[in-house]
């Protein structure tokens, strides 16, 4: 392994993304088209992987676990780190491939895709604790008893769209750290980073068949992952819907999940927030990466004493937002991922102004900027604000997951827990008030795995991240991750 190591670039041989199995990157019987968002263009083919490729990267995975699992945790976290490494080694390109593949801006993916990939790799290399037994004495029956951990086994990492490498990354790096070996599936939609990340494996000389990474579709590669009895657990971040899919296909297995799933995320501000700081924040915490964060705000709550001024001033910042095509340093978003689900958002809009609630700025208010011939076709869409709507209207139920934003009034701290709470979902909240006793009592109350108070999106891998209710199962981060791959054996020692 040295740094000197050639560059990645962007060129894909043939136009074709390989499936990486063994070490070894192998062509498919199958492909299907990838295309860039911000153009509507296909850039690439993907695999769309079958029964028989499935199959053999879990073999692979399976025949490289006996040795990996072994491997002292160190040792291990090495690998890791190169990887991690390279990456920052071909930063650039690993930026570029994710704007171009998701429609993201190109400064999102500078600034919170590719660098977070590269921490998880090294956080996970280095904080996975390795020592992690506990131990007890029974002197009435002389014995001894102490803990074991092992790795599960091979596992399966099913990844989303909408934070391609960043999300993979997450699951991949504690996975190895823990001593598992790995069958990763990204989206479909989304493939050319896992693909990169493929390459940086060879380079790092991490053992053939330890990271196993297929490409393809859900009903297709994802069904043939989950229906192989090899796989002891599942990562999956993604929808809702498809989370019940994995469940149900993993039940008859009795493996370990983790599942973190959609959410319907509340903006709580009270009267006495800090309006100008919230306003800074709160739009960005509903319209980053084209709303596309299963941690966006879609629902802000705002008391009512506050509530015409606050509207006012959000409409304003929001109309200040520019749409534009990903490479622009001046665009704050870029493309929806699909048409597909450029019309899921629109079909929301349009069922707002069927239920007669006001449509504030944003799509059918204004018109999109000009765009430069090549974008003509990108899947744009103006960042939009909505009141007057119901609780129980599928706007305010429903992650739309898109840059639409739905405005509401409250009167009382109980009245908007509740409804705040009124929804299947249980991901995370953001809360503003300057009063610390209100900030824990609603922080307390709210059904959800993270509140943010006064700020939004700022983590730390030292503390669990996932939902309640319908936003999933499990929790992810140094520990919950490690305690995940990892099982627990108890040892009882009886001396004379």
């Amino acid at each position: 392994y040295s740094m000197s190591v050639a560059k990645l670039t962007l060129t894909i041989p043939d136009g074709k993304l390989k499936n990486f199995v063994n070490g070894q990157f192998s062509t498919a019987d199958a492909y299907i088209d990838s295309e860039n968002p911000a153009t509507g263009e296909k850039i690439f083919e993907l695999p769309d992987s079958s029964i028989a490729e499935v199959n053999a990267a879990v073999e692979a995975a399976k025949t490289a676990f006996p040795d990996w699992s072994k491997l002292p945790p160190a040792q291990r976290c090495k690998y890791m780190l190169k990887i991690a490494d390279l990456i920052e080694e071909n930063f650039e390109t690993f930026a570029q491939a994710e704007s171009q593949d998701q429609g993201k801006t190109l400064g999102f993916a500078r600034t919170v895709d590719i660098p977070r990939a590269i921490l998880n790799f090294r956080a996970f290399a280095v904080n996975t604790p390795d020592r992690t037994e506990t131990s007890f004495c029974q002197p009435e029956t002389n014995t001894i008893n102490y803990s074991l951990r092992s790795a599960v086994g091979v596992v399966a990492l099913i990844s989303p769209w909408n934070l391609p490498l960043y999300l993979l990354s997450f699951k991949i790096a504690p996975a190895l750290a823990a001593g598992c070996t790995v069958v990763a599936k990204p989206s479909e939609m989304t493939s050319w980073t896992a693909w990169l990340l493929a390459n940086v494996m060879v380079t790092a000389g991490l053992p053939p068949g330890v990271c196993n990474i297929v490409f393809g579709r859900g009903p297709t590669t994802g069904m043939a992952i989950l229906r192989n009895p090899a796989i002891r657990g599942v990562s999956f971040t993604g929808s809702t819907l498809t989370g019940g899919i994995v469940a149900k296909e993993s039940a008859p297995f009795h493996r370990k999940l983790s599942l973190e799933l959609g959410g319907k995320n509340a903006g709580i501000v009270f009267a006495d927030a800090n309006i100008d700081k919230c306003l800074q924040v709160i739009q960005r915490s509903s319209y980053a990466n084209q709303g596309e964060v299963c941690l966006c705000t879609s629902r802000i709550f705002v008391q009512e004493d506050i509530f015409d001024s606050f509207v006012g001033k959000f409409v304003a910042c929001v109309k200040k937002i520019v749409v534009g095509p990903p490479e622009n340093s001046g665009s704050f978003y870029g493309a929806l991922i699909s048409q597909q689900h450029w019309d899921k958002v629109a079909g929301f809009v349009d069922l707002a102004r069927k239920e007669g609630a006001t449509i504030l700025c944003g799509h059918t208010k204004e018109s999109l900027p000009q765009m430069p011939e090549k974008n003509r076709n990108g899947y744009f869409m103006l960042p939009t604000v909505i009141t007057g709507v119901g609780d129980e209207s599928q706007l305010m139920q429903e992650e739309i997951f898109g840059p639409v934003v739905c405005v509401t009034s409250f009167k009382t701290e109980q009245e908007v827990i509740a409804r705040a709470n009124n929804v299947k979902y249980g991901l995370c909240a953001s809360v503003w008030t300057e009063n610390s006793g209100r900030v824990h009592r609603v922080a307390r109350d709210l059904q959800v795995g993270t509140v943010w108070a006064n700020c939004w999106l700022i983590r730390t891998l030292n503390m669990a991240f996932g939902g309640v209710k319908d936003s999933g199962v499990g929790r992810e981060g140094v520990k919950h991750s490690f305690d995940f791959f990892t099982q627990e054996k108890t040892v009882c020692i009886q001396y004379d």
